[in-house]
């Protein structure tokens, strides 16, 4: 009976260990279950703080749940793991103390009795938390349709806005985006301006700097006689008795030798000297060698003094052809027309700002076939441009027109290349030149020109002529600004716009011609440039 009561006993402390066992799991997965539910309704919290602060409720609510899903399952996967591990050692660990703590189990059985109770305390605790989720679930739910109405009403708004801005502005939405693309547009087209514009500036300086080496080392290799004269001859005399022989009886002889010649002769106070002037170069130098043949003859007598100008004008005419060819020569051309070799010839007697013109279309021809060389372009034209481009001032005393327009017709009338024409017409920019070779001669004549003393002319009457000229373009009513340039050839007069109009500025040229004409001498032409420009402005604020 006693073995009974202790087998009884046993097998009642097992059943009783094993519901202990099954208690703390149960206890454990409600614990677990307890802390999901917790940690579920405070994910809930933080999904619904979320949704409020980003405005998509929908998408955050449904990411959180499947998060929380997904964590709740893994978590209790961990869990089911983590209890079945720990009824493992539990049975193990009761197993090995059953035999060294009987005298526990009553103890146990009642903290196990604590234990219940806390845990109904946990379940009444659980449903009251389910229940405040679920009520929380629902004023989610509602906040969701409140959030949903008032999106359809902004949606309502907005095509309201839309259609109001439409009235307003009096275009449609596709006509609003198409002029937003066209303001896109023109301003991508002026920042590509001003990209092209900086890159035609630095095309610019590059091709400034390679012009300028290109000049340098053209004057480096081109070294020509420079020769000044003047528009006057001076022919010495033996003695002052020699003026009385010039002058003749009642002053046959000097106005036989200015007959024949068209040359004036001065003769003044200065002793043992005749000046000889005059415009024409040539005239003025067969007067100088024919008074000097008749000074040395001593013969003065109206009859020797026309045999000895026609013998001159002949012995003038043999220099004038060698002169020409030499300078044919001298750049390496050859197959110009004879009446261009001598009209060439002429002009070793023709001088311009005291620069012989002869000596500086050599040189211009030199320096543009330099040019040429190093730019690679038709070395041949540009030195027959260049030795040809003051052909008309060989007789523009004798024709009407600028030296450029004379010597074009020349060369035109004597069967010259055309682009040689073009070069002589536009070396001073009257005309646009066409070719690369009459650019060279522009610069080539240029330099020439401004080689320090290559040109001169008493500075105080090229001061008061320069003055004189802009003070007559000055005196009209309605002039801004006038400058006197090209040496005096040329005089551009800036109008005031809101006095003289378009119409009136062919007139006003024509009263600024008529007056110089009237009030100034001078040698060639002076063209007048009325220019008349109107500027609006406006500032972007």
């Amino acid at each position: 009976m006693q073995n009974f009561n202790l087998s009884s006993l046993f097998l009642n402390s097992t059943i009783d260990t094993t519901l202990f066992v099954i208690v703390i799991a149960i206890l454990v997965i409600l614990v677990i279950a307890a802390w999901l539910i917790s940690w579920k309704m405070s994910a809930n919290n933080l999904k619904v703080q979320y949704e409020k602060q980003n405005g998509d409720i929908e998408t955050q609510r449904n990411k959180m749940l499947d998060d929380v899903r997904e964590e709740s399952r893994a978590i209790k996967k961990e869990a089911i793991l983590e209890a079945k591990e720990q009824e493992i050692k539990l049975r193990n660990e009761f197993e090995r103390e059953t035999k060294e703590k009987k005298v526990e189990l009553q103890r146990m059985e009642n903290r196990l009795n604590q234990k219940e109770e806390t845990l109904e305390k946990k379940e009444e605790n659980l449903a009251k938390r389910n229940e405040e989720t679920t009520r929380q679930q629902n004023a989610l739910k509602a906040k969701e349709n409140e959030l949903d109405k008032k999106i359809e009403e902004i949606n309502v708004q907005h095509e309201a806005m839309i259609h109001e801005f439409e009235k307003i502005s009096q275009m449609s939405k596709e006509e609003a985006k198409q002029q937003l693309i066209d303001s896109i547009t023109d301003e991508a087209r002026r920042d590509a301006a001003g990209l092209v514009k900086n890159i035609e500036a630095e095309a610019k300086e590059n091709g400034e700097r390679k012009a300028k080496e290109i000049v340098s080392l053209a004057i480096q290799k081109c070294s020509t006689e420079q020769a000044t004269e003047i528009t006057v001859s001076v022919v010495p005399l033996p003695n002052d008795d020699m003026k009385a022989r010039i002058i003749g009886r009642e002053g046959r002889n000097i106005r036989t030798l200015e007959n024949a010649t068209g040359i004036e002769l001065i003769i003044d106070d200065t002793p043992e000297v005749v000046i000889v002037s005059g415009f024409d170069p040539v005239r003025r130098e067969v007067a100088r060698i024919a008074l000097e043949k008749l000074i040395q003859d001593g013969r003065i007598h109206p009859a020797r003094i026309e045999e000895t100008v026609e013998k001159v004008k002949k012995e003038l005419d043999a220099q004038i052809k060698e002169a020409g060819e030499a300078a044919m020569f001298e750049c390496g051309l050859f197959g110009l027309h004879p009446e261009i070799i001598k009209l060439l010839g002429r002009l070793k007697f023709r001088t311009s700002y005291g620069q012989n013109v002869l000596k500086h279309s050599i040189e211009v021809s030199h320096l543009a076939g330099v040019m040429a060389t190093e730019l690679g372009v038709d070395v041949a034209l540009a030195k027959r441009a260049g030795l040809l481009h003051d052909l008309g001032k060989a007789v523009d005393f004798e024709v009407e027109g600028t030296h450029m327009q004379i010597g074009g017709d020349l060369a035109k009338k004597y069967k010259e290349n055309h682009n040689v024409i073009n070069a002589i017409l536009a070396h001073h920019g009257d005309v646009e030149p066409k070719t690369i070779e009459a650019v060279l001669v522009q610069a080539a004549d240029s330099i020439s020109g401004a080689r320090p003393g290559a040109r001169r002319e008493t500075t105080t009457n090229y001061i008061k002529r320069l003055q004189k000229l802009e003070e007559i373009s000055s005196s009209f009513k309605g002039i801004d600004k006038c400058y006197a340039i090209q040496a005096g050839r040329e005089v551009r007069v800036l109008v005031k716009p809101e006095q003289i109009s378009d119409a009136q500025t062919l007139f006003l040229a024509k009263d600024i011609a008529k007056k110089i004409e009237q009030e100034m001498e001078y040698p060639g032409q002076i063209k007048v440039n009325v220019i008349r420009e109107w500027r609006a402005t406006e500032f972007a604020k």
